[in-house]
């Protein structure tokens, strides 16, 4: 039976006058979505600044996170929970809304990242000490498996291999390289026993990988030859086959100051933008035939090739000793439009879910700007600990990242 109209008044009051009860109790509780929010990396304290992306200020500080040296984080599928890699072998869970730890584990001696699974129920971490993969419960990071990445050397003597650019893939799978190995698998999380499939001689040394934004494609960079691996998940049965090979033919290769990030790569269209290893290039491949179109000359060796959302844009930053601009490629005429200088040491950029505006991090300025990515005008500089990664939130919801 409906309410009489002069009672809905009081009911809601009680429910208002109960909600501001609690949130007396407790003010974290405060009303607040996490779509708008973000962290940054502070990797000189081992600590995350908080940031809202849409008031372009730090919020709050979370501390305690080990080695954050070469740290990277993923987000729950609520948005409310970041998981963070140390480099320290530390895996820890932040409550974004409060602010605080609410599990952390120190799962091997050295890590270098991890991923979501697709259901949100498992968080997985790829270890360099010792070399393999552990999956944990997101929930309350219990151990669920240990997958050791074993192969068999040159002297057929057993041993373990870093792994490498793991990522989440449509149905609960998670891929990864190994760089000793030269080998990447597929770990299938169906249940709690992961099915694990391996593709062999996929290259050498493959450092770091992508996958597409449709989870389709999952590409490995290789430090050990010119070129890529890729792995067709419509399409495993079909192996792993190389792409753009032998780009650098001919030439003689720079000395590499800091590794590429594949992670942040480009696509744009029909095309793919990829940084060059060990040159002042960013590759452009056709994403039909994975053949190479073009190579854009750049300021310095570039370490991440990141599209704007609506892919109108390219934005590169660079390896040392020129690290201390970005550039923006337009991938229409593959011209670089824009060398900005925001400051030294520059290591990450992050745009906004719809890309009006990009957050650079600059290390040795203790910085973190902000552009506007259509008039490129800055719009804030935030004080920061020695940042580096900058992670938002719409992570969440996008494969691989």
């Amino acid at each position: 039976m409906p309410l009489p109209f002069s009672l809905k008044p009081l009911l809601l009051g009680g429910a208002l006058t109960l909600l501001a009860g609690c949130q007396a109790m407790n003010p974290a509780a405060e009303l607040r979505g996490t779509g708008d929010l973000g962290v940054v990396v502070e990797r000189a304290t081992g600590s995350l600044a908080l940031v809202d992306t849409s008031e372009r200020e730090i919020i709050d500080r979370v501390e305690g996170l080990g080695d954050l040296s070469h740290a990277s984080v993923k987000f729950s599928r609520d948005a409310r929970y970041a998981f963070v890699f140390g480099r320290d072998g530390g895996l820890t869970k932040v409550d974004l809304l409060t602010g605080e730890i609410v599990e952390r584990v120190i799962q091997s001696g050295n890590s270098i990242g991890g991923a979501i699974s697709q259901d949100g129920n498992y968080v997985a971490v790829a270890n360099y000490e010792p070399g393999g993969v552990k999956v944990f419960a997101s929930d309350d990071l219990e151990l669920i498996a240990d997958i050791p990445a074993t192969y068999e050397n040159a002297s057929g003597e057993t041993e373990r291999s870093k792994t490498v650019g793991l990522v989440d893939a449509p149905g609960n799978t998670f891929v990864v390289s190994l760089f000793e190995a030269g080998e990447i698998w597929t770990l299938d999380m169906a249940t709690d026993d992961p099915k694990v499939q391996r593709y062999q001689e996929v290259g050498e040394m493959p450092y770091d990988a992508l996958i597409s934004p449709s989870g389709r494609y999952y590409i490995a960079g290789l430090f050990g030859e010119d070129g890529l691996a890729l792995l067709d998940m419509w399409h495993p049965e079909a192996g792993v086959k190389r792409i753009l090979p032998d780009y650098g033919r001919g030439e003689k290769r720079l000395p590499v100051y800091k590794m590429p990030h594949l992670e942040g790569w480009a696509l744009a269209g029909d095309q793919a933008f990829f940084p060059a290893v060990g040159r002042h290039e960013v590759l452009v491949a056709d994403t039909g035939d994975w053949s190479l179109i073009e190579r854009i000359p750049v300021q310095g060796q570039p370490v991440f090739v990141m599209s704007r959302p609506d892919e109108r844009q390219v934005w590169v930053s660079f390896a040392h000793p020129k690290n201390d601009v970005v550039q923006v490629i337009d991938t229409q005429s593959h011209e670089v439009v824009k060398t900005l200088a925001a400051g030294d040491s520059i290591l990450h950029m992050e745009f906004t879910p719809r890309g009006e505006h990009v957050w650079i991090s600059a290390r040795d300025s203790d910085h973190v700007k902000v552009y506007d990515t259509e008039t490129f005008e800055e719009l804030a500089t935030l004080p920061a600990e020695s940042p580096s990664g900058i992670f938002f939130t719409d992570r969440a919801h996008r494969i691989g990242l």
